[in-house]
């Protein structure tokens, strides 16, 4: 048999969203810490099309439209709120298995286990293969994270007291073929500049 008879996956494209890090489209990755919303939002602002944020029901914080319209128009926004937490996960396989949107973003009470991850992964690439664009998965969990099998997974706090206002501290947790690795991200110019930090041993 020869090699003709094997299909080849297309390579995944990245989308840059801070300076040169990017992030694999197709696929499902993690943001943790404090400002994992405000992450999320910086990543959305450097896509086109609507987002689907996926939050429990009984969860008290929400995105606040006047902070969002800083960085990208709100109305783009589709809020999906699942009143059981066993449908956040089904909501966000579903609408990437559609590629109808662009962007899913699922804020998580907690890290979900290694089949969740791998079933969002596939719904991705179906809807890929179904409407011939890549969808992207974010997943936001408290404190550090720790989901398996997550293409990236990354930590945003706020940098109070040690750089100027509205400053972050943004470090890459995980990474297939990527080190950990850690960066300020500082406001010029009207844009979000990541400047290398040393990451402790």
């Amino acid at each position: 048999m020869t090699s003709a008879a094997f299909s080849r996956a297309p390579a995944r494209p990245a989308l840059p969203f801070l300076g040169d890090l990017s992030l694999t489209l197709g696929r499902a990755h993690e943001l943790c810490g404090p400002a994992r919303r405000t992450l999320a939002c910086l990543i959305a602002a450097r896509m086109q099309g609507p987002v689907f944020w996926i939050a429990p029901a009984w969860q008290a914080e929400r995105l606040n439209a006047e902070g969002v319209c800083r960085l990208f128009d709100p109305g783009r926004i589709s809020f999906l709120d699942p009143v059981r937490a066993e449908d956040l996960l089904w909501s966000m396989e579903e609408v990437l298995r559609s590629g109808a949107v662009p962007l899913v973003v699922t804020d998580l009470p907690g890290a979900p286990g290694i089949v969740a991850i791998r079933r969002l992964h596939l719904a991705a690439e179906t809807g890929r293969e179904i409407s011939g664009n890549w969808p992207l998965g974010l997943i936001l969990t408290p404190d550090r994270g720790g989901a398996p099998a997550v293409e990236t997974r990354w930590h945003m706090a706020g940098a109070h007291g040690l750089t100027p206002r509205r400053a972050w501290e943004l470090r890459r947790l995980r990474a297939r073929t990527e080190p950990e690795a850690a960066w300020q991200v500082l406001p010029k110019a009207g844009q979000f500049t990541p400047e290398p930090l040393r990451v402790a041993a």
